[in-house]
């Protein structure tokens, strides 16, 4: 169940530690691993299939408009305000805890950018384990303060 609270695209690593530690007990690197597992699963077809998917509804009238829009937008934004960054501006992003952060949007940044899929999937992983840890200490800490 960790592993699929954490595959999901809402929750990730946010929501399935606190549940695999809290409900269902476990220890808490138990939890860390699997729950990092469980959000790297998609990672490595999002960042493959992003792709084909978008160049595929770029052939429709609507879907050319959007990708186009979403393309100039992102990368207007996205790299003028984090050019010198780059891969570690995308760890740094799935790293932090927070609603809409984590592998799912880190893997559509990735894309838009047109990352390479090693170093995408590398920096997403820093992220993804930077965030778990995150929330694995922040469990502990609630649970050893609370009980």
């Amino acid at each position: 169940m960790t592993i699929i609270i954490a595959a999901l695209p809402i929750s990730e690593v946010r929501g399935a530690i606190p549940v695999a530690i809290g409900v269902f007990g476990m220890e808490p690197v138990e939890a860390y691993l699997l729950a990092v597992m469980g959000n790297l699963l998609p990672v490595v077809p999002l960042l493959l299939f992003l792709g084909p998917v978008s160049d595929y509804l770029r052939r429709f009238s609507l879907g050319d408009r959007f990708f186009t829009w979403l393309f100039a937008r992102t990368r207007k934004k996205y790299i003028q305000e984090h050019e010198n960054f780059g891969l570690l501006a995308l760890c740094l992003f799935v790293a932090i805890p927070m609603p809409v952060t984590g592998a799912w949007t880190g893997c559509a940044v990735a894309f838009l950018l047109g990352l390479k899929f090693w170093h995408a999937f590398l920096a997403i992983a820093a992220g993804v384990m930077i965030a778990a840890a995150i929330v694995t200490g922040a469990v502990v800490g609630v649970q050893f303060v609370a009980f």
